[in-house]
């Protein structure tokens, strides 16, 4: 692991941030690294607002978007709510289905099947509505991209409205409107939204046209909270308001299920981090293993028994989305050994048989034995199908469209991305992706890092510094759980492994005098040598709280030692 302290800001803010807000200095130097240097900008951190929220029709195309729709409604048109089949997709489109349902009835989704139609608006989905009489579509989390699809729905008088947050190619579709903040075009405040949220957006202006307040929006905001957590988007701006009132709401009431999904999990206040772990993979199973359309029955449920019955079919998806992605990647791994490709710069790896649904699980998982950017692929149809995972600062969308002559299509972003080749193409797009890689990639980026806030000695840590750390929450990408240095440390004798193969690490440390603090390693079993007899070691970590039979401490949470 590579320790990178942060540089620290400017001394003079820092002071000049502690003395308006009343607090130390460690907590004005995390506050202006995260870009935050006048007490406006703090009040919006720790106390963000829905009142902070943008007027959605900031948005380009928002009007015309809620003009089609009131046309639709008026005219008694069939609408459809088309949406991708991950957590972000499937969210949106319980979020605009329900919304709409709740004052129209003639409202279907739609979620394509990853394994016939693949990623995006496909052509069965169109058919679907033009069989049924469907004459306007609302597409989520995907469309910016799909200028044939679109051009072939309106060959069927079929309008379509796309709401999106992927980068937009040279060409937009000719839809009657596209929600995108990441058009060039579009100036609406904040454009790291993800899919869900533009969805959000565009029920907000439908609901201000109906006299509707953002409190009557609130009931949607698990949702929102969901796909955020799920779509590792910034939890910054407007990111960090939803998901901090979406994490209330699944907290105090959420939809029934998403309640029949948590109802087992024993912690009684769920954070983002549990959303990531416990909830997303639950979704996403639905699309990996059977079909989207069983995470949005179970959004969309009202009935907490039959929402119970979905989530318990949902959890034997996820059950077998586990076994498949640790057999494919020991096949994966031992593909990249057989082929003497441990050294490279980047990981491609093929297999006609791997379930087309887990791909993106094995090239994460990859990522954590060689760090490099990562393509899955499989047999799906006629073609190869391939999802990518990038490392930390590395443009994967940018390698992949410099190798673009190979693909057939591809879409994402920085450091997750889909694409389609013929297999007769899988060679040579492995070498220009190398190629590619190697000449643009820091050869830093391919040492995992773990980025360090500040340094600070055991005696600095208080109640009042954890009830500040607390208010950070929610935490993600720009805005991380603080990360500390701490050094000259000693374990009190007790250190020992724990967990089945003994690969976490348990220490009660001290530095010099000071009062010590439990600490745990997870993953870190294997360090137990350096700590052992009471030797001196520095340590990177994050303080957290431990609650146990009631009682909570203050406990350091290991990122590495040495």
């Amino acid at each position: 692991m590579r320790w990178t302290l942060k540089p620290k800001p400017d001394s003079q803010r820092v002071k000049d941030l502690a003395s308006q807000l009343k607090v130390d200095e460690l907590i004005a130097t995390l506050l202006v690294q995260r870009g935050i240097e006048t007490f406006e900008q703090a009040r919006e951190f720790f106390r963000p607002s829905l009142d902070d929220l943008h007027n959605p029709y900031l948005m380009k195309d928002m009007d015309k978007a809620v003009s089609r729709i009131e046309k639709a409604i008026t005219n008694g048109e069939n609408i459809m709510v088309f949406g991708d089949y991950d957590v972000d997709g499937t969210t949106a489109v319980s979020l605009v289905s329900s919304y709409l349902k709740s004052y129209y009835p003639n409202i279907a989704t739609y979620i394509p099947d990853r394994y016939d139609e693949g990623y995006g608006i496909s052509y069965k989905g169109i058919d679907f509505a033009d069989d049924n009489g469907i004459s306007l579509i609302i597409a989520l989390d995907c469309g910016i991209k799909s200028i044939e699809y679109i051009a072939y729905a309106n060959e069927r008088n079929i309008d379509f409205i796309i709401c999106d947050h992927h980068r937009p190619g040279n060409e937009l579709p000719s839809a009657v409107a596209v929600l995108d903040p990441k058009r060039e075009d579009c100036s609406y405040p904040y454009d790291e939204l993800c899919g869900c949220g533009v969805g959000f957006k565009l029920i907000q202006a439908l609901g201000q046209n109906r006299n509707q307040t953002i409190d009557d929006l609130l009931i949607y905001l698990d949702l929102v909270a969901t796909a955020i957590a799920a779509d590792i988007v910034p939890m910054t701006g407007e990111n960090r308001i939803l998901a901090k009132f979406g994490l209330e709401v699944i907290n105090t009431n959420p939809r029934p299920g998403i309640k029949a999904l948590v109802q087992n999990v024993k912690k009684k206040v769920l954070t983002i981090t549990d959303v990531v772990f416990i909830i997303a993979p639950r979704i996403n199973a639905a699309g990996r293993i059977k079909h989207g359309n069983a995470a949005v029955s179970l959004l969309t449920e009202y009935d907490l028994d039959q929402a119970e019955q979905f989530a318990s079919e949902i959890e034997k998806y996820n059950s077998d989305r586990k076994d498949l992605d640790k057999q494919i990647t020991i096949e994966a791994l031992d593909q990249i050994e057989i082929n003497e490709e441990t050294d490279r710069f980047t990981t491609v790896v093929y297999h006609e048989n791997w379930h087309k649904g887990v791909i993106g699980i094995v090239a994460s998982r990859l990522i954590e034995t060689y760090y490099r950017p990562t393509i899955v692929f499989t047999k799906s149809g006629d073609k190869l199908a391939a999802s990518a995972r990038s490392v930390k600062d590395f443009d994967i969308y940018n390698a992949l469209e410099a190798s673009s002559e190979h693909l057939e299509q591809f879409g994402g972003h920085m450091y997750a991305a889909g694409m389609t080749l013929k297999e007769e193409n899988y060679q040579n797009f492995k070498n220009a992706f190398e190629k590619v890689v190697s000449e643009t990639i820091h050869p830093d980026l391919l040492t995992p890092e773990i980025s360090i806030d500040a340094e600070i000695d055991l005696t600095d840590i208080n109640e009042r510094l954890v009830r500040l750390l607390n208010q950070f929450e929610p935490f993600g990408p720009q805005n991380m759980t603080p990360t500390f240095i701490t050094k000259n440390l000693k374990d009190s004798g007790y250190a020992k492994q724990l967990g089945k193969d003994e690969e976490h690490l348990k220490l009660f440390v001290k530095q010099n005098n000071s009062d010590g603090f439990g600490a745990i390693g997870f993953g870190l079993g294997n360090k137990l040598e350096l700590v052992k007899n009471k030797n001196p070691f520095d340590a990177v970590y994050c303080i957290d709280e431990n609650e146990f039979n009631g009682n909570v401490k203050v406990q350091l949470r290991l990122k590495d030692l040495r």
